[in-house]
């Protein structure tokens, strides 16, 4: 039960990789749950492809020893921010799917952030 619930979200936040790059994001998600919802997708998109981008620069310019670390890190985070914000998807009402997005973007955006530092220390 656990496993298909945690499949069914990442299947769901994997969307969001694919939304594109809506909207401004420094608008603020508001109106019913269902545009809340989509707001955060897109906005996670965006922090998704920047992460990537920021990950992809952070490997290559990693020193050999260093490598295969970062990329073993980042298969852990990600396993850890999805289930992580499983866990806020499972709470009651719709506002868990709210919780659960702004999880999604928020966990997604420091690790961009993160990410882009390296290297620049």
């Amino acid at each position: 039960m656990l496993k298909s619930l945690i499949v069914a979200a990442v299947g769901a936040f994997a969307t969001a990789a694919c939304a594109g790059d809506q909207g401004d994001p420094d608008q603020a998600c508001d109106g019913n749950t269902f545009q809340m919802v989509e707001c955060l997708k897109a906005k996670t998109a965006q922090w998704d492809k920047r992460m990537t981008i920021a990950y992809q620069q952070a490997m290559k310019d990693a020193p050999d020893k260093q490598r295969e670390q970062l990329r073993a890190a980042q298969r852990l985070w990600i396993q850890y921010r999805d289930a992580n914000c499983l866990y806020y998807g499972l709470g009651e009402g719709t506002i868990a799917r709210i919780d659960a997005g702004e999880c999604m973007r928020s966990m997604t955006e420091a690790r961009a952030r993160e990410l882009e530092t390296i290297g620049h220390q």
